[in-house]
């Protein structure tokens, strides 16, 4: 019986990562379709990319740190309990990695290759893995210290803080110290739309990350004996709660219409576990609503260049969520309980500091060194061009 439920375990939580493994693929389709045609290559090339520097970032460095576990002993030891520990290592993975993809969507278009990547390495490396550590891996008693001053921990069961705030606010300083794209803004204060080069892929990245996030947040629990339905019904009203508002918070712009349900679902993460499914449509309707408000402000009133909308869709959304489920997880409101306020409060404010001093210290340290952004001719030109050589539909053929 123990060798049947370690392997169920290990096809459990294996399904998992590959679900969340297919939501990069979202990531791509949702920037290739967001940003301008001269720079499609280049949102697909930098989600698999920044993937793969992102595995060997987590395997040698990242997930020892977070969790002080690391594969240096032999393939014979690390098959115990099927490999558990390893696939465990793998879905872990897929949510770090979201970081740069995450950061990429804010940064696109006027970012320089190389420099990103290096990026990329110390955030998953380094910053993530630090607030994990302390979030899931108890790591310097904060959380100790949260349940002995009010009674409970953090509680974040799929990542709203952990993964989508902490990526939404690293990508932040990324943003505003790249600056805005030529042409974006004029001096007389006017805004140049930049309008998505295709709806339909567009369409096709947010349907792929939504279908993926059911395997993102009913596999946190890591498990099959903690497998919840309660989860998967939050995450589906959450959905549909961002999805509706977005559409009349955004008058039906099918841009607002296809990030409403990520909206819904990034903040529904923390608490999916815990929530009222009548809750989990609440949560995700007031995350609707507040990216289509505040991508509206940042882009339009505060001039803040962030492509994909990525610091108001997971930044806020993500906080949002992680204080959403101190509210709308206790038992007055028909949670299952098990949740503070002040700690989810707390815990949410220490991952947007974190956030922000690592990025704003990774990006400085290279921006000052070897440069973020290309110059203006590259990014005239368009990233694919620039950086990739080619663009994603070639006029014609080469001719010797």
């Amino acid at each position: 019986m123990e060798a049947l439920k370690s392997g169920s375990d290990v096809l459990f939580i294996l399904l998992g990562g590959i679900m969340v493994l297919a939501m990069h693929s979202g990531f791509a389709f949702l920037e290739l379709g967001t940003v301008r045609k001269k720079s499609q290559v280049n949102a697909l090339v930098k989600i698999l990319t920044d993937f793969s520097v992102s595995t060997l970032a987590y395997f040698f460095v990242g997930y020892s740190l977070a969790y002080g576990v690391n594969f240096f002993s032999g393939a014979e030891t690390l098959l115990a309990k099927n490999g558990f520990e390893l696939t465990k290592f793998f879905f872990l993975l897929t949510f770090a990695a979201a970081i740069p993809a995450i950061v990429s969507g804010g940064i696109a278009e006027r970012a320089r290759f190389y420099p990103q990547l290096a990026a990329t390495f110390l955030i998953v490396a380094f910053i993530y893995p630090f607030f994990e550590g302390i979030a899931w891996n108890q790591a310097f008693g904060v959380q100790a210290w949260l349940k002995t001053t009010y009674g409970e921990e953090f509680h974040d069961f799929a990542g709203s803080v952990v993964v989508h705030a902490m990526g939404g606010w690293i990508a932040l300083p990324a943003v505003l110290l790249l600056g805005a794209r030529y042409g974006r803004y004029t001096r007389e204060g006017r805004v140049s739309a930049h309008p998505p080069s295709s709806i339909p892929f567009l369409a096709l990245g947010a349907w792929i990350l939504t279908v993926g996030w059911f395997g993102f947040n009913v596999m946190s629990a890591q498990t099959i004996d903690k497998i919840s339905g309660l989860v998967a019904i939050n995450s589906l009203m959450a959905m549909v709660g961002g999805t509706l508002v977005a559409m009349v918070a955004g008058r039906n712009d099918p841009g607002f219409v296809h990030n409403g349900p990520l909206a819904g679902l990034v903040a529904v993460c923390a608490g999916s576990d815990l929530m009222h499914p009548m809750g989990a449509l609440v949560v995700g309707g007031v995350a609707g609503g507040l990216f289509v408000v505040m991508f509206t402000l940042t882009q339009n009133r505060w001039k803040i260049d962030d492509v994909l909308g990525v610091w108001p869709l997971h930044g806020l959304c993500g906080a949002w969520g992680g204080i959403a489920a101190g509210i709308f997880g206790s038992k007055a409101l028909g949670g299952v309980g098990g949740v503070a306020f002040m700690p989810q409060l707390l815990m949410t404010g220490l991952a947007i500091t974190i956030a922000l001093i690592g990025s704003t210290l990774v990006y400085g340290l290279l921006k000052s060194t070897v440069g973020l952004r290309l110059d203006q001719e590259q990014e005239y030109s368009g990233a694919d061009l620039s950086i990739h050589r080619i663009t994603a539909t070639p006029e014609r053929e080469t001719n010797w």
